[in-house]
């Protein structure tokens, strides 16, 4: 029974029309798309950490193509206090980072995405300054590698589609 069922299975997923995105490994025309995408500097330490993220992303193969693409991307990091304790203190923060991002066609000129992505993350405030200022800058890195995860997915997309 189970000989009969991944061949089965094998041609139903065929039918439905389903296709790998990362076809052809670091050779395919995805793969390829995105090692063709420059980004430009990003302001800030979030810029930098946005930035580093995104170029290991779109690299992954280690291939880097000429530039046929441009990433530009802005950026709004901003941490807000929540929670008032009964001494007036804050007991939790939220670090919340959005990034505006357009890849544009450098040949054309063409703004191929216009969009947004961003992720939030609690913080619980603590006795210790120095824990608090470990877990605010914890959290950027975190929140930094999210962002840039949702960006080169919408990318990625993007490419496929052209």
């Amino acid at each position: 029974m189970k000989r009969l069922a991944i061949p089965l299975a094998a041609l139903m997923l065929a039918g439905c029309g389903l296709q790998p995105m990362y076809a052809g490994g670091s050779h395919g025309a995805v793969a390829q798309g995105l090692a063709s995408v420059e980004v430009a500097p990003i302001e800030g330490r979030a810029g930098w950490l946005v930035r580093n993220a995104l170029r290991d992303k779109l690299s992954q193969g280690g291939v880097q193509a000429d530039p046929r693409y441009r990433l530009d991307v802005l950026l709004n990091d901003k941490l807000e206090g929540l929670g008032l304790l009964t001494d007036e203190t804050i007991g939790r923060e939220r670090r919340t980072l959005r990034a505006r991002y357009q890849l544009v066609d450098l040949a054309s000129g063409e703004i191929v995405i216009d969009a947004t992505a961003g992720s939030d993350a609690g913080i619980d405030v603590v006795s210790s300054e120095y824990a608090t200022i470990a877990a605010e800058e914890t959290a950027l890195e975190n929140l930094s590698g999210v962002v840039a995860e949702r960006i080169v997915t919408q990318v990625t997309l993007a490419l496929r589609a052209r």
